[in-house]
Formats: structure tokens, C-alpha cells, sequence
């Protein structure tokens, strides 16, 4: 019998010591677990598994694998299962309205089953762009020794001799309805049939991915976890790797909070930046920042960005995908290069119980690859996602230039109130070039759910107008999007924000170089429309979204659903 452990400080001495539990233990015993496996610590396996998307469908394989780990290292594993909407299947019609509101309650369920059930540490398996910051959120939350595992990107299709995505299937379906020679409805079928080939998140510099690599570079999960697809078997050897680093966790102490500090924070929010990748991490970043009382809100992101060099040429923006990202050494090359050149902090303390200068020791920067660029000679020396702030969003703004030419956009506003509006427009081909499209009424409140638009700017680029017009939103974008490509507008069309005011024909500027986003309106014209202004009535007047209205906060703090940190009275680790 184990006496390795002492879990009188432990969670799961409320389920497992003392004459008082027997009844909890006769649970345990009913499956299969002996009396040397209740005394020891009670690892939470999660993962986000589905049949909803290949995003999820290697995540039960991989959990297993995790269990193997902590029984290995003297620890009794106890898996569950969340939820995931699944952006690639939600989006373009009304399912894309549960995408961010699944972000935190995926954390909320995971927070459920580990209090209900007093697990002692938490491993979090996931796979698609909200389970990522979902899992880490309620790691952050309930402090307890955590590591998180990635289930790895899709593999790329092959067609007509080059690889593809399903941002390409996406920018098929505007080619198509365009009228496209090049896009019949034989070769639509054909590319939809081969663009994803298995298992896998989206694999570009997607949402997914862009997490995946936050997670590195936070320092919660294990270095290169994130780099092998999906399909393949070998990634379950960071699996067990996982459960077995969660049990050393244990025995040292170190919780989520040591690791995920303000320093952490901005080294992760520079991976971003260097890999150009997903405007969504400025959402998702300071929702996690929220849950551990660390400032880290979307100006302390853009601010990092703008400083931040742009050295992986990754899709959207770039040339590879995230197969290609990994073979040639993935998040530990990219942050070696960067720790190079002075611009990450290497002591910031990881899941492994070293630093991150200690993890890359062993790494040399290999520039016999064309993925990733030394970060002394980078692709541009600005960060690939900018913040922007004026008239026009005076909390902030975000937009991806990772692979723009252009920088500045300046036309009249041609307003939509929702995305379906805007698509139908554009499928009709009823815009012109050099407007300025303009979405609202998507933000987290007024959409509910602060929606991704990922159907209207593929839209754009199948008809080849991606770089002739700009789109601004108070709703969101998929990180497969590009073009000059505005989301996050706050305040929100619903709070009454100047997005909210503007029509037809009003003059907008947009600035990635200066970081400013405005409209050729005076103060008193905005006060004249806003009199005359008053919030729209949602579809939801009931049930889970109707929910999130009443608690989501705006984007600019990473559109959060409850007091976080400052609303603390205690810690679940220390119950």
C-alpha cells in the first residue's frame, strides 16, 4: 500500500480519510480501485473529446495516455469529459453565437467536476480555438498543480500539388458563388473532400494553434507538446510525459500562479506576435490573465505586439502550417531565437520545474529552415496582430497585418447590422470597392456571443476583393482570416458605443502603422446620433445566452463572465 503521500492538505482527503467517507470510498471501490490507489493523489484527466469535429476526435486516445502517466508516477487518474463548440463547424450561421460563451463554461464545468469531486491536479486535454484558453482559465482558477496537453493540429490535404487548409475550402466557397472559372462545383467537391485529411485541429496559425503555442510559452505545457499532429501515435508520449510532470507538480508544490506571472503573460503575448498569429489571443489572453490577479488587458497586449517582430511564416499570413512548424523545432526554436535577441524573459519557471532559458539550454537555432526566421532578421520587425484606438473604438481594436501590404484603409462605411446582412452583400457582390464594411450588433453582448466572421472575409478573398475593401467589427474574426480585417471594436453597438452611430457613407481611417482606428464624425454629431440611439433587442430572451448577456463583460478585458481574481475569497487548492 502507497504511504508516499500525505494528503492532509490535500483536496481529496474530503472523499477519501476517515471513517466518515466510506461511504465516498465504497464509490471508488465499485470501480476498481484498490485501497492503495485511494490514498493516493486524485489526478483530474480533461478533456474536451467529441464526435463534433476532427479538433476533438484524438483527445480520448491522448487522456488515456495521460492516465498511464500519473499511474506510473504513483497517482490514481480520474478522467471527464467537457464540451467544445467546434468553430469550424459552428461557423456562418447561428451556432457561431455558443463559440466564446463554450470558452467559459468549459472552464466552469471543469471547475465543477474538480470541486465537486476534490481532485488534487488537473490535466487538460484539449483540441479546438475556445477549449484551449477554456482549460488554462480554470487551471489558473482553481490553482491546483495543472499541465496542459494540446491534441495536436490536422495534417495538411494535398491539392493540385500544394497543401491546403480549411481556410482554403472557405475561400473556394466565395471563388464559387463569385462565379469563379476556377472553381467549379466538381472542384469545390473534390477540395472539400481532401482538405482535411484526419484528426487534427485547423492547421494553420489558427485560434487553435495560436493557444497551443501560448501554452509553451506560459510555461503550462510541456516544451514541443504541441508541435506533433494529431495522427500521430508518437504524441501520446507527451501524454504520458504529462501525467507523469502533473505528479512532480505535486511533490514540489508548484501551482499555475508561480508560473503564470506577469512576465509569463508578455512572453506568451510575444509568441503571438512573432508567429502572427490569431487577434483572438487578445481576447483570450486576459480573460486568463482575469482568473490570477495579474493586469493584462488589451493595450498591455497590443503594446507588446507592436514591438514584437513577426518570424514565423505561418498561414494565414505566411506560407506553412503547423506540421511544418514542428518538424522544425516549433514554440522551443521560435523562443530560442527570441531569448537570443534579449526579448523574452528567461526565468520565468515552467510545468517542468525549470526556466525557460533552463528548457531551451540544449536548443541551437537552426537557420538551415525557412519556416522560422532568426529574430535578428525577421520578416517584419512588427508583431503580425496590432492594436488600434480612436474615435471609432476608444477601448481598443485588433487586426492581424501579418501578410498585409497595406497597412492603411480609408473609405466610407457601408453598415450592417449582423453578419448575415454583410454576407448576403457580399455573396450578391452588393458592395464596392474601397468602402469600408462595417459589422456590429456582434459584440459579446448585443450578438449574443461575439461571433466570428471567418464566412465573409473568405467570402471577399474568393471573389479577389480581400485587399479592396476593409471589414470592421464589434464581433470577432477566426484566425484563419486575413485582410485588412478590424475586430474587437469596443465599446460594443450594444453599450452604445460610436460603432453603434456611424451610417452610411461616414469616413472611416484605419492605421495599423500609427495604431488608429477613426471616423470623420465630430463630437457633437456623435451626441446628435446618439440621443437618437437605443440598444436592439436580442433573439435571446432565455436559456444560456440570454445568461451570457447579463454577465459578460467587454472585450477590451477579455469578455469574462465573473469577478475573477479581485472577487476572491478563497482558493480551491487550498480548501
Amino acid at each position: 500500500m502507497s504511504n508516499r503521500w500525505d494528503k492532509s492538505k490535500m483536496p481529496s482527503r474530503h472523499v477519501t480519510e476517515g471513517p466518515a467517507r466510506a461511504p465516498h470510498r465504497s464509490y471508488y471501490y465499485a470501480m476498481g480501485l484498490s485501497t492503495a490507489d485511494i490514498k493516493k493523489p486524485f489526478v483530474g484527466v480533461a478533456s474536451c473529446w467529441n464526435e463534433a469535429a476532427p479538433c476533438n476526435t484524438a483527445l480520448m486516445r491522448q487522456a488515456h495516455a495521460v492516465s498511464e502517466g500519473v499511474k506510473a508516477a504513483d497517482g490514481t487518474p480520474r478522467e471527464f469529459c467537457t464540451i467544445t463548440v467546434t468553430d469550424g463547424i459552428a461557423m456562418g450561421h447561428e451556432g457561431m453565437r455558443s463559440s466564446l460563451v463554450s470558452r467559459d463554461w468549459i472552464s466552469d464545468t471543469v471547475e465543477l467536476t474538480m470541486r465537486g469531486h476534490s481532485y488534487d491536479a488537473l490535466v487538460g486535454v484539449a483540441g479546438c480555438d475556445k477549449s484551449l484558453p477554456g482549460m488554462m482559465m480554470a487551471m489558473l482558477r482553481l490553482n491546483v498543480p495543472s499541465v496542459f496537453l494540446y491534441g495536436g493540429s490536422i495534417l495538411p490535404g494535398r491539392f493540385e500539388g500544394r497543401d491546403v487548409t480549411v481556410l482554403d475550402v472557405f475561400e473556394a466557397v466565395g471563388a464559387h458563388a463569385a462565379g469563379d472559372d476556377n472553381m467549379s462545383d466538381e472542384k469545390l467537391a473534390a477540395l472539400e473532400r481532401i482538405a482535411c485529411p484526419g484528426d487534427g485541429a485547423c492547421g494553420g496559425q489558427f485560434t487553435a494553434n495560436t493557444m497551443a503555442c501560448v501554452s509553451e510559452a506560459i510555461g503550462l505545457a510541456l516544451p514541443l507538446s504541441s508541435a506533433l499532429p494529431a495522427p500521430y501515435t508518437n504524441r501520446d508520449e507527451y501524454a504520458v510525459a504529462s501525467g507523469e510532470a502533473v505528479m512532480r507538480l505535486i511533490e514540489t508544490g508548484l501551482r499555475p500562479r508561480d508560473i503564470c506571472t506577469r512576465e509569463a503573460f508578455e512572453n506568451a503575448a510575444i509568441v503571438v506576435a512573432a508567429t502572427g498569429g490569431s487577434t483572438n489571443a487578445a481576447l483570450h489572453l486576459p480573460a486568463m490573465a482575469h482568473e490570477c490577479g495579474v493586469q493584462f488587458e488589451l493595450r498591455d497586449v497590443a503594446e507588446i505586439f507592436a514591438k514584437t517582430p513577426y518570424i514565423a511564416s505561418l498561414k494565414p499570413g505566411g506560407e506553412y502550417v503547423a506540421k511544418d512548424f514542428g518538424e522544425v523545432g516549433g514554440v522551443p526554436m521560435l523562443m530560442r531565437t527570441l531569448l537570443d535577441e534579449g526579448l523574452i524573459n528567461g526565468d520565468c519557471m515552467t510545468v517542468t520545474g525549470k526556466t525557460v532559458a533552463e528548457n531551451l539550454a540544449d536548443i541551437t537555432f537552426n537557420p538551415d529552415q525557412k519556416v522560422i526566421y532568426s529574430a535578428a532578421k525577421p520578416i517584419t520587425e512588427r508583431g503580425g496582430v496590432i492594436g488600434l484606438w480612436g474615435s471609432l473604438a476608444p477601448d481598443g481594436a485588433i487586426v492581424k497585418v501579418a501578410g498585409l501590404e497595406n497597412l492603411r484603409f480609408t473609405g466610407p462605411a457601408r453598415v450592417f447590422d449582423g453578419e448575415a446582412a454583410c454576407f448576403q452583400a457580399v455573396e450578391n457582390r452588393e458592395y464596392k470597392e474601397g468602402e469600408v464594411l462595417v459589422i456590429r450588433y456582434e459584440g459579446p453582448k448585443g450578438g449574443p456571443g461575439m461571433r466570428e466572421m471567418l464566412s465573409t472575409t473568405a467570402a471577399l478573398y474568393g471573389q479577389g476583393m480581400g485587399d479592396k475593401v476593409a471589414l470592421v467589427t464589434d464581433g470577432r474574426f477566426s484566425g484563419a482570416t486575413r485582410g485588412f480585417c478590424v475586430g474587437h471594436v469596443g465599446p460594443e453597438a450594444q453599450d452604445g458605443g460610436p460603432i453603434g452611430l456611424i451610417c452610411d457613407g461616414d469616413i472611416i481611417t484605419l492605421d495599423a502603422e500609427k495604431g488608429s482606428i477613426d471616423v470623420r464624425l465630430t463630437p457633437a454629431e456623435f451626441a446628435e446620433r446618439r440621443r437618437e440611439w437605443s440598444p436592439r433587442k436580442t433573439n435571446y430572451g432565455s436559456g444560456t445566452l440570454s445568461k451570457y448577456c447579463k454577465l459578460v463583460g467587454p472585450a477590451h478585458l477579455g469578455a469574462v463572465t465573473h469577478e475573477g481574481f479581485e472577487g476572491e475569497s478563497h482558493v480551491y487548492a487550498d480548501i
